[in-house]
């Protein structure tokens, strides 16, 4: 069974890298987890602790060390579902849109692009410098899906875990594994007019 693979780098919002990772392990996928230097960080500002064994529990998932470009990730010819980047801080972003695979997160996105297996990168910065726009072009056009952390209102949320979810749902579409974390859109209600949607 090939699984697949969660990265978390420094960009504010580790909460959607963790549900994530909470629901495929769940569901018993298995996923392969590198977390950047800089995410462990940012984990333990928003999260408490910088370490995955404390929010996470030991089990179901294969936990590999950011550092190590001679792990089966970094190969092609060893299988996964694809990759997931959430949080994607802009410098990952920017690394892998210029081919840069300076860690093992760079890399293993390099080889989900060149093996044309999914990658879904997950940014959480506001506002977006031209640079950064021109990087999520070239990724897109590269074959990667850009999904910002913008949670939408319709389903009318009343937590912060609702707004997590939203996010989390979107990635699970794109990953193709059903959900049910957030009401999905069906049209307006039929009181709605014309003239309403004008306004």
């Amino acid at each position: 069974m090939d699984h697949p693979i969660v990265a978390i780098t420094g960009a504010s919002g580790a909460c959607y890298g963790v549900r994530l990772l909470e629901l495929l392990i769940a569901q018993g996928l298995e996923p392969h987890v590198v977390v950047s230097r800089s995410g462990r960080q940012v984990m333990g500002v928003e999260l408490g602790s910088g370490d995955l064994k404390d929010l996470l529990g030991t089990a179901g998932y294969r936990e590999e060390d950011a550092r190590d470009l001679a792990s089966p990730l970094a190969s092609g010819s060893f299988q996964t579902q694809g990759m997931v980047i959430i949080p994607c801080s802009t410098g990952t972003l920017g690394s892998i849109a210029h081919g840069i695979s300076s860690n093992l997160i760079h890399r293993a996105a390099e080889v989900s692009l060149k093996e044309r297996r999914p990658l879904i990168l997950v940014p959480r910065e506001t506002p977006l410098s031209q640079i950064t726009l021109a990087n999520m072009l070239t990724l897109a056009q590269a074959g990667a899906s850009i999904v910002p952390a913008s949670p939408g209102f319709y389903h009318a949320p009343a937590s912060i875990k609702d707004l997590v979810d939203f996010v989390v749902g979107r990635v699970l579409d794109l990953m193709k594994i059903p959900h049910q974390l957030s009401r999905r859109w069906t049209g307006l209600p039929v009181m709605e007019t014309l003239h309403d949607l004008n306004d």
